[in-house]
């Protein structure tokens, strides 16, 4: 059995949580290694057209552009705070500090 697992996005540095609901579907679909990109920087990959796949055009090359970060104020701390996504404002936003100690 598989617990949830902590793990640290490769693109954002932000900690996010691979759930085992999560774990049990990679291991259905035959995947062994977990993911290395948070659920909003994997959102963010395909939505550019950079995911991975065997499709053609474009090639896997990333983009020398620097990702678009915002500055928000963390919801835990008061601190600043800098995510590669905007922030709706529904939901509370956190510094990576902040976000390990968040109860899931």
């Amino acid at each position: 059995m598989s617990v949830d697992q902590t793990l640290r996005c490769r693109d954002c540095g932000v900690d996010f949580i691979w759930t085992e609901g999560e774990q049990e579907f990679y291991a259905s679909r035959g995947l062994s290694n977990p993911p290395s990109r948070c659920p909003s920087c994997r959102a963010a990959r395909r939505a550019s057209g950079g995911g991975g796949g065997g499709g053609g055009g474009g090639g896997g090359f990333r983009s020398s552009a620097p990702r678009q970060m915002y500055e928000v104020t963390c919801a835990g701390c008061g601190g600043i705070a800098k995510v590669p996504f905007q922030p709706r404002g529904d939901r509370p936003v956190y510094c990576s500090d902040c976000f390990r100690s968040v109860p899931r």
